[in-house]
């Protein structure tokens, strides 16, 4: 008589966690977000619907996970320091630009907008989760810089990120084009022209 393996319940509901988040990630892309439904991803991902309300309370919530599976995540956001202050904020924005301009993060990102704009905890997470440990890497490494007389002593931190990031996300939301390598260059020059010792 032989006898089936054990199920161990932690492993299968990784597994259809993982399922309802690649779901997510398929479906964002294949049809519009209005007709997006949990009822469709739930299909797509072999599971119930109350699998996902129990990890998910709204489709935003699941929709931002997603995103950030698929974007590797905020976990340990960190700017490198090669001691070449331009090379390592170009790193960064050239990848931000990229991210953005690429059609799966594109449909993604407005989706997530969308769901944020009513949803105040959605918001709340969004700010927290991923935009305020980007802002914090990007103040991290112009601390050090500072420290090192690479940028003035003096310069704001929370105004010099305000312009790194600011004008791609405003070029972004308005369908400006134009996110690319070089655009991320110049936008970074500008901003450390302003920010380096006289």
């Amino acid at each position: 008589m032989t006898t089936k393996p054990k199920v161990v319940p932690a492993r299968r509901s990784e597994r259809a966690r993982s399922a309802i988040l690649a779901a997510t990630a398929e479906l964002v892309f294949e049809v519009p977000y209005g007709r997006l439904s949990i009822e469709a991803i739930a299909a797509r991902a072999g599971v119930g619907k109350q699998t996902i309300y129990r990890w998910w309370p709204t489709k935003g919530a699941l929709l931002f996970d997603a995103l950030l599976e698929l974007s590797g995540g905020p976990d340990g956001v960190a700017l490198p320091d090669t001691g070449d202050l331009r090379a390592d904020l170009g790193q960064f924005l050239r990848a931000t630009v990229a991210e953005m301009a690429e059609p799966r993060f594109d449909a993604f990102l407005r989706a997530l907008m969308i769901e944020i704009q009513s949803d105040a905890d959605l918001a709340e997470v969004y700010r927290d989760r991923l935009l305020a440990p980007q802002r914090e890497a990007i103040r991290e490494r112009l601390r050090v810089a500072a420290l090192s007389g690479g940028i003035r002593a003096d310069a704001d931190l929370e105004v010099a990120v305000d312009l790194l990031v600011g004008p791609v996300q405003t070029r972004w939301a308005l369908g400006l084009g134009g996110l690319n390598e070089g655009y991320a260059d110049s936008l970074l020059d500008l901003v450390l022209a302003a920010v380096r010792p006289h």
